[in-house]
């Protein structure tokens, strides 16, 4: 296994850490946060490898198909993951109709990707799908800290310090991240259809063309026997 997919590897391996991490039986329960600041660390960890994996894979010319099956398979089961425990972890954060939302969406550009595959083309990373992962970090990342925090308050002796309000960034970009993944779906579908529709219009021309040789090689051996 090269290293593009090892690491894709340890990012699929992170997902039953992040539970645990969550969870009740956490090793690092504590009163100052320490489970909150875990999470949140392997969490962006995890994410850093997503973009990691691909770089090296593109720079070293080590794109496989295990590797392109794990990519968004990782990707995937980390989005799911960190949603469904943050809906039992910090449900005034997280609403289960958000958490359903959001994972649907992933489904749903999984299936796109999937039938544009087996026909034959690629659905491309659009603008809004990066912006929508960048949201996905931090919506994540501020709903698990808003679970201990709802502000930090830095450098308290200079001018009364800068106050950080954890518990409305996290709201904020939790409805921010529900509403580019609804945009996200649509850009991705309209997209697939664009593509779908002239995919179907070469296979009807190939089968067009397939039929008219045919037709034209018996009238060709007819007329020879005649």
């Amino acid at each position: 296994m090269n290293l593009p997919n090892s690491i894709t590897m340890s990012r699929i391996a992170s997902v039953p850490l992040l539970i645990w991490f969550l969870s009740r039986h956490s090793p690092f329960q504590g009163q100052n946060g320490e489970q909150e600041l875990a999470a949140s660390a392997l969490f962006i960890a995890a994410s850093i490898t997503d973009g990691l994996d691909g770089y090296l894979a593109r720079k070293r010319k080590q794109i496989t198909t295990l590797g392109m099956l794990l990519d968004p398979l990782a990707d995937k089961l980390m989005v799911t993951t960190a949603y469904i425990i943050l809906v039992a972890y910090n449900p005034r954060i997280v609403p289960p109709w958000i958490a359903v939302l959001i994972i649907a969406r992933e489904f749903l550009v999984s299936g796109l990707r999937s039938i544009a595959a087996s026909e034959g083309f690629t659905i491309d990373a659009s603008e809004i799908g990066k912006l929508k992962t960048v949201i996905q970090i931090v919506s994540v990342v501020a709903a698990i800290l808003a679970h201990r925090w709802d502000y930090w308050l830095w450098f308290p002796s200079f001018h009364g310090g800068f106050v950080i309000g954890v518990h409305l960034i996290a709201v904020t970009s939790i409805y921010w991240m529900t509403i580019v993944s609804v945009i996200s779906a649509a850009d991705y579908f309209i997209g697939f259809w664009k593509k779908i529709d002239h995919a179907s219009e070469r296979a009807r021309t190939r089968r067009s063309s397939v039929l008219s040789r045919k037709k034209r090689v018996p009238a060709e051996n007819a007329s020879r026997i005649s």
